[in-house]
């Protein structure tokens, strides 16, 4: 009976623990528990592969996924290439839906909860091309939607939406009447 358990247990053993990083070209962040994974992967809506709420158009303005091909694992890329932690949706769109291979960065910790199949994609292209695309597209895509932001410094500094809520609520969120107290200079 012993043995039979733990033959169950090998066999039930998640397959997320594989190692993905021969042939990744990805570059460290020094994040803690990184580790530079390449892997191909269907780019998928996650709302509509979780909870089957699905858009008439493959991920149009929602959070996109990777279905890992080798173990059939949801992983969730929540950052680009560049140096904002800004989300990689821009620049997974145009595979929604497709077969892609990917190279990034890991970060799995099995003792930090929720640190499982978090993803930093750093290139993509569907399987098969031979040409890998840098997944720097956020801050271009956001250029293009808000040409009036134009200025120096970072985006955030000049997002029409973020300034709308600072000048709703504060530099916190705790309203008008602490801002005073904690105003932040440009």
């Amino acid at each position: 009976m012993k043995k039979l358990i733990a033959a169950l247990a090998l066999i039930a053993t998640p397959l997320s623990a594989q190692d993905f990083s021969e042939g990744s070209n990805a570059r460290s962040w020094n994040l803690y528990a990184e580790v530079p994974a390449t892997f191909e992967a269907t780019v998928v809506d996650l709302l509509c592969t979780v909870a089957g709420d699905c858009a008439n158009e493959c991920g149009t303005g929602r959070q996109l996924g990777l279905l890992r091909s080798a173990d059939d694992v949801l992983v969730y890329p929540n950052k680009n290439r560049q140096t904002s932690f800004n989300g990689a949706a821009y620049d997974l769109h145009p595979y929604c839906g497709k077969l892609v291979d990917v190279d990034g960065l890991m970060i799995e910790d099995e003792d930090i909860p929720g640190a499982t199949n978090i993803y930093l994609v750093q290139s993509i292209k569907e399987a098969g091309a031979e040409e890998w695309a840098k997944t720097n597209q956020w801050t271009k895509v956001w250029a293009s939607l808000h040409p009036e932001a134009k200025g120096k410094g970072p985006w955030f500094r000049r997002d029409p939406r973020v300034n709308a809520f600072i000048e709703a609520d504060g530099y916190l969120g705790l309203g008008l009447s602490h801002r005073e107290a904690y105003e932040i200079t440009r």
